[in-house]
């Protein structure tokens, strides 16, 4: 099993919880998907789940493709702890489709010592399409978090990943503005043959590197990342929608995409200062793929209001 404790940025973090041991019992989660096309529509044809991660069963909510599974992912302990080393393993069958959200912020705890890990694995197939858009990543003061994705898919594949970083709990109490320890965040993308298409990290370490700098984050505190990895076709449809880069001085919103090498895609970058701003820029450059790709559409944005 791949692990991340050998990863340079974890190395002054290596004591052990008084509580439990990192990596014990119930510290360990794996998630494993298996999708296949099943007649009209694809199936979660395979499913293991261990604590603290959990997906009950694949649902299909969305309008606009009905055949689409959408899986939440959840988690038993209400965030990631000190200790905790989770795995997430998807693998799509040729010509399916899936749709992974979660179930709600994924919130680092505080932490005393050690740190949490995540390991996510993604195998697409020829002609398969995978949305992964799960909700911000909240990492609350003195947390330490690295998380490794790797993708291997097929050139007629394609994958939309989003993440969306916030700066810590902005409103809590006075305000946890970048006052985590750590949050490292790498993904790679290969081909089945493993010629590899690009590598993308970003190590951010409050304390040794102040990120609220002109080059960086500057006034801005929402970190918005969607990589789109397609063919170059549909990616050239999807940059001419929204290859014109936003400045918003008012919101204030500062956005803009560009190619991958290898003909991997495109990434779009977005900076705001509040959440909902940045959110909504990530869903209007993930409708433009998804209609180039598939040529549908998402649904409305549910309002809780």
């Amino acid at each position: 099993m791949i692990t991340l404790d050998s990863a340079r940025e974890l190395e002054p973090y290596q004591d052990q919880p008084a509580q439990l041991p990192a990596a014990s019992n119930g510290k360990v989660g794996i998630l494993r998907l298996g999708f296949e096309r099943r007649g009209d529509r694809t199936i979660l044809r395979d499913l293991f789940r261990q604590s603290p991660l959990l997906v009950q069963r694949a649902l299909y909510w969305d309008e606009e493709m009905p055949d689409l599974p959408c899986v939440m992912i959840l988690t038993t302990s209400g965030g990631v702890l000190q200790g905790d080393r989770l795995h997430m393993d998807v693998a799509l069958a040729p010509g399916s489709q899936a749709h992974l959200v979660t179930q709600s912020a994924t919130k680092i705890q505080e932490m005393d010592a050690n740190y949490g890990t995540q390991i996510q694995t993604f195998t697409l197939a020829e002609d398969t399409y995978l949305e992964y858009l799960p909700e911000p990543v909240i990492p609350y003061r003195a947390s330490r978090f690295a998380t490794d994705t790797r993708v291997r898919l097929a050139g007629s594949a394609t994958m939309l990943y989003g993440e969306i970083l916030q700066p810590g709990r902005k409103y809590y109490r006075d305000g946890e503005l970048f006052a985590y320890d750590l949050f490292s965040s790498a993904l790679r993308a290969e081909r089945p043959d493993g010629r590899q298409l690009f590598v993308e990290k970003f190590v951010v370490a409050p304390g040794q590197f102040d990120v609220a700098r002109v080059g960086v984050m500057d006034r801005f505190h929402i970190f918005g990342n969607v990589v789109l990895l397609t063919d170059p076709e549909r990616a050239a449809r999807v940059l001419h929608r929204t290859s014109t880069p936003v400045w918003d001085e008012q919101t204030p919103l500062a956005s803009a995409v560009t190619r991958l090498p290898n003909d991997a895609g495109l990434i779009f970058k977005v900076l705001g200062q509040e959440t909902e701003p940045v959110r909504a820029a990530v869903r209007a450059f993930c409708v433009a793929a998804r209609e180039e790709v598939t040529g549908r559409t998402f649904p409305p944005a549910f309002s809780w209001r």
